[in-house]
């Protein structure tokens, strides 16, 4: 079945001798403060036992309501900002080919531009469609904009009420403006836990729900998460990849390096991308200090971002996510030789599409390490939700030690109040009358 492996930079012993012996042991003091739950953020702990806590019942009440929205919609509508939209859309889309259909499903919230928000409510015209709203507040501005559209496009008859999950609320358990309204309005309701932060919540509802609505292996992916929880938990620091992960982040770090590249070799694995970096620049970007999260997919971008990486500033180092293919019928994917050669690639005939871009990582990860980039790799064995899974929660947790080891908390994001507060102040929002001009 293979397993996930992650192979450090050869620079990484090159750097300093012992320390990175030293930081795998504070590395896995980080772990045991988490599951002991002596460390900052405490409360949003949740996260660290929810593969092994979420029941199997609970995934047949997510797949019995996904079914049923299925069987009386078309188009579905998942409104959602932040941790409540990245981690679904970026599963979607890593497992979009495993052969399973379901109604389009189309995200707002994420955005406050008009002609998107504009275009995507003419696309529902005629169309039977269902809105799945993800908030724990049910006030976070960019996804109540878009909510309070779709509900006056409802209230407009634009989709005929075919059942009554027409509108799904996934929230708090208990309080909050998005919770009142499902209550009164009578939407059907699934649970944020309260002790999951928004980028740690893609095993909840928050993100199990649209993969059930796209076809996708909700328990599969589950199955995976279990398998990490269970090894990264108890795994001794010299077979735990998670902990090393961190610590060789932390070394870099502590050499110069500021900004990461997650770097793939294949565009299924872009929304991936935009969840890590979510996960990794607001559990780590604080009091001046956190490594800036930045992507590539490889090898289109060896075509604009490569200059850079190959003989720009020497602050970056990258992560390599390779991912084995598992579709037959790909991995056997060639071309015949062609009479004149004229575009000269006959020395490639018949040789595996998969193995030429295997190649041409292996040839990037030894140019970049030689032009001074530190090439950290994670070898996924293939794309199914089995894996991704495992690969989720190993990021969460390498994330959760990363943050830890630069003295930091890793379950906050203080930060984002910040442009809120003044938008709220020159959008007049009560409240925020006496806020400083923020200017313009």
């Amino acid at each position: 079945m293979g397993t996930l492996e992650f192979i450090p930079s050869q620079q990484i012993s090159l750097l300093v001798g012992g320390q990175f012996s030293s930081l795998l042991t504070r590395a896995a003091q980080a772990l045991g403060a988490l599951k002991a739950g002596d460390c900052a953020g405490r409360d949003f702990l949740g996260w660290l036992h929810l593969p092994s806590r979420t029941l199997s019942a609970q995934t047949q009440e997510i797949e019995a309501l996904a079914s049923r929205i299925r069987s009386a919609f078309d188009t579905v509508v998942i409104v959602g900002i932040g941790g409540s939209y990245l981690g679904a859309a970026a599963l979607l889309e890593a497992l979009a080919n495993d052969g399973r259909l379901g109604p389009e499903i189309i995200f707002m919230g994420q955005t406050l531009c008009p002609d998107y928000l504009l275009s995507t409510l003419q696309r529902l015209r005629g169309r039977r469609f269902a809105v799945v709203v993800i908030s724990k507040s049910g006030t976070t501005t960019e996804p109540a904009v878009s909510f309070r559209l779709l509900l006056e496009a409802l209230g407009a008859g634009w989709s005929e009420k075919r059942n009554d999950c027409q509108v799904v609320a996934i929230t708090d358990a208990r309080r909050g403006a998005l919770h009142d309204m499902a209550v009164k309005n009578g939407w059907q309701r699934l649970v944020i836990p309260d002790d999951v932060g928004g980028r740690f919540s893609v095993l909840t509802p928050v993100g199990l729900l649209p993969l059930a609505l796209g076809g996708r292996d909700i328990e599969g992916l589950l199955n995976g998460a279990r398998a990490a929880e269970e090894q990264l938990l108890t795994a001794e620091v010299d077979g735990n990849i998670a902990l090393q992960y961190a610590a060789a982040r932390k070394l870099l770090y502590d050499s110069g390096k500021r900004v990461e590249f997650f770097s793939t070799y294949t565009p299924y694995l872009r929304g991936f991308q935009e969840w890590l970096k979510q996960l990794f620049a607001e559990s780590e970007g604080k009091n001046g200090k956190g490594i800036l999260p930045a992507s590539a997919c490889f090898t289109t971008d060896l075509h604009s971002l490569g200059q850079y990486i190959q003989e720009g500033e020497r602050m970056i180092f990258e992560t390599h996510i390779q991912v084995g293919v598992g579709d037959c019928e790909a991995a056997a994917l060639a071309f015949s030789p062609k009479e004149g050669d004229d575009d000269g690639l006959n020395y490639l005939a018949n040789r595996p599409i998969a193995e030429i871009n295997d190649i041409a990582r292996a040839a990037t990860v030894a140019a970049h390490e030689q032009g001074g980039v530190p090439c950290l790799q994670i070898r996924i064995p293939q794309r199914d939700a089995y894996w991704l899974g495992y690969t989720i929660y190993f990021f969460e947790l390498a994330c959760a030690a990363s943050v830890l080891l630069q003295g930091e908390n890793p379950f906050n994001q203080p930060g984002v109040e910040a442009y809120k507060r003044n938008m709220f102040a020159l959008l007049g929002k009560p409240g925020y009358e006496a806020a400083q001009n923020p200017g313009n």
